[in-house]
């Protein structure tokens, strides 16, 4: 049996998928409720998609990528995930809808790994050896967090994009303020982003000619993501912005 074929194997006997498309159209959205998590996580398990159950919350915005992936790209585009981990859902439900240009990369890979056809590398989300203009589209899910120098992470992925690219970012946000009580989590500060960062994150975006899809209400209430380790309550926010055509 070829790598692929064992892969695919792999990924069907975790889901059955995949059975249809996603319609998942938050991708410039705050989770507002615990009904939307449990939402999302119905819609993965209809169409089939192997799913994180120990954090059914992380459906919700790999989701919203992968409907967006899907929607405005070809079979043959080129993706990367900035800081994915093997566990990490979007590019195996991509290569379940046929993508096969999967590459993803975090500090946390001393040497390139391979799973079918994606590939693993070590790589800095900031400052990467790739070329110019290489990538259809760029996700990077629950990683800004914890401690990416922002303005160097849209530098990079503007340079990365393709004219009309388009670059997935999600995070952990609350619309005000919340105290972290100076905790640590990978070796650097936990942080929370609120409005206000993430206002100032979209101006840093708009500088590297990366512009919003759509409108996002950064208003909310509820905080359904639960952090039980550091007892911290909150929710996500995701933005989807596209590079400028050249």
């Amino acid at each position: 049996m070829t790598p692929e074929a064992t892969f695919r194997l792999y990924l069907n006997l975790r889901g059955k998928g995949p059975h249809g498309y996603p319609d998942a159209p938050w991708h410039n959205a705050v989770l507002l409720t615990h009904q939307e998590v449990q939402d999302a996580a119905e819609q993965a398990r209809k169409l089939g998609l192997p799913a994180l159950y120990y954090d059914v919350s992380k459906t919700w915005d790999s989701l919203a990528a992968l409907d967006c992936i899907v929607k405005t790209t070809r079979h043959n585009a080129r993706i990367l995930d900035a800081g994915a981990e093997l566990y990490s859902l979007v590019l195996p439900w991509l290569y379940l809808y046929g993508y096969r240009n999967l590459i993803g990369i975090n500090l946390v890979f001393k040497r390139p790994l391979k799973r079918g056809p994606i590939r693993y590398e070590y790589g800095d989300i900031t400052q990467t050896s790739f070329e110019d203009n290489s990538f259809d589209a760029i996700t990077c899910l629950s990683v800004i967090e914890h401690g990416v120098d922002t303005g160097a992470f849209f530098k990079e992925a503007a340079r990365l994009l393709k004219p009309e690219g388009i670059l997935i970012t999600s995070t952990d946000y609350y619309s005000e303020p919340i105290d972290t009580h100076g905790q640590k989590a990978y070796g650097v500060p936990i942080r929370i982003f609120n409005r206000g960062d993430i206002l100032s994150m979209l101006e840093e975006a708009h500088g590297y000619g990366l512009e919003l899809t759509g409108e996002i209400n950064l208003d909310c209430q509820e905080k359904p993501v639960n952090w039980k380790k550091f007892q911290l309550d909150y929710t996500y926010a995701i933005f989807t912005l596209r590079k400028a055509e050249q």
